[in-house]
């Protein structure tokens, strides 16, 4: 089992950056596929960014391609997500999530293929 703490939201204007952290509590983080989520109102939840246990391999959604970065730190049991030339449109509650894997299918993108889940940290991006 793992447990899921977000940090590092915040405002920031149109075009700047921001950097989200995700602090992961067990002995088996490395075991973990994990993934960012957003949601913002009135939308549904969308995967942004996607690592895989080894964080060889990652994931983004076309809206943020380019522009977000996602990494991990095994070691330190840590998952990043760099931000940069945000947009307005950007704006939403942030997740981080956790999934044992479903075989060896990858990327996993649907929020019901993972498990755990933090509590969310809120970006807003203005104009």
């Amino acid at each position: 089992q793992v447990q899921l703490v977000e940090s590092g939201g915040g405002l920031v204007q149109a075009g700047g950056s921001l950097r989200l952290s995700c602090a992961a509590s067990g002995r088996t983080f490395s075991s973990y596929q994990m993934g960012w989520f957003r949601q913002a109102p009135g939308k549904e939840r969308e995967c942004v960014a996607a690592v895989s246990w080894s964080g060889g391999s990652t994931y983004y959604a076309d809206s943020v391609k380019g522009r977000f970065t996602i990494s991990r730190d095994n070691a330190k049991n840590t998952v990043h997500l760099q931000m940069n030339s945000l947009k307005p449109e950007d704006t939403a509650v942030y997740y981080c999530a956790a999934t044992i894997g479903v075989g060896s299918r990858w990327p996993l993108t649907g929020g019901y293929e993972y498990g755990y889940w933090g509590q969310g940290t809120q970006v807003t991006v203005s104009s």
